[in-house]
């Protein structure tokens, strides 16, 4: 194995910021335009969300919702207003330190890169990684899919083989690298899953990846 690679909301971040982002964030400047309740807003923007479904690069582009509801704030200051909520979890940087001497370190995330690039910001974590990738924004793929992983792996010329990939998204992060070969494991960090590629932690993960049980 060369490259390992980390999914990042819900797998090195909380998704605390992100939630926040879009179902208190957007909702509060739209209850604030159209002089509606939160609730009221809430209600109505999470109906506009499932209208365009997590299939659609829409879904994930904060200039096309500030854009579509009509919100007259740049994207940097709503990000910012909650930038405080970006939080690792507690053994990340302990675990990446550790795997960051013998493997090549990547993230790839569904997040757009506007959100990427502000979590990276607000931690510890950019010096460990020698790439940076998003799916929607960088390869225009909606979710990680099979194509996403195979062009992954031929701009950083290597075989599937040889990557490693870790992240809370069962479909997305375990079963779809699986499918190509790719050695995957599946992130619950509720621990209410089980099985060989299951672990509730990365510290459980470094223990899988080295054979110990």
């Amino acid at each position: 194995m060369k490259i390992i690679s980390f999914d990042l909301d819900g797998t090195l971040v909380t998704d605390a910021f992100s939630q926040v982002v879009w179902h208190q964030g957007i909702p509060e400047l739209y209850a604030e335009k159209c002089g509606c309740s939160l609730r009221d807003a809430q209600d109505f923007i999470l109906k506009e969300y499932n209208k365009v479904g997590d299939t659609a690069l829409e879904w994930y582009d904060i200039h096309y919702w500030l854009h579509f509801l009509d919100l007259d704030l740049n994207w940097k200051k709503l990000l910012g207003r909650f930038s405080g909520l970006i939080t690792t979890y507690p053994e990340v940087e302990e675990v990446l330190s550790y795997l960051n001497t013998t493997y090549k370190l990547i993230i790839t995330s569904n997040a757009a890169r506007e959100f990427l690039n502000t979590e990276i910001e607000e931690t510890t974590l950019s010096p460990y990684f020698d790439h940076i990738f998003s799916a929607t924004s960088d390869f225009k793929e909606v979710k990680k899919t099979e194509a996403f992983y195979l062009k992954l792996c031929s701009l950083l010329k290597v075989d599937h083989k040889q990557v490693v990939h870790v992240g809370d998204h069962y479909d997305f992060d375990y079963r779809i690298p699986r499918q190509l070969g790719m050695t995957a494991y599946f992130l619950d960090r509720t621990g209410a899953t089980e099985g060989p590629h299951t672990v509730k932690d990365l510290k459980e993960f470094i223990m899988r990846l080295e054979g110990l049980p």
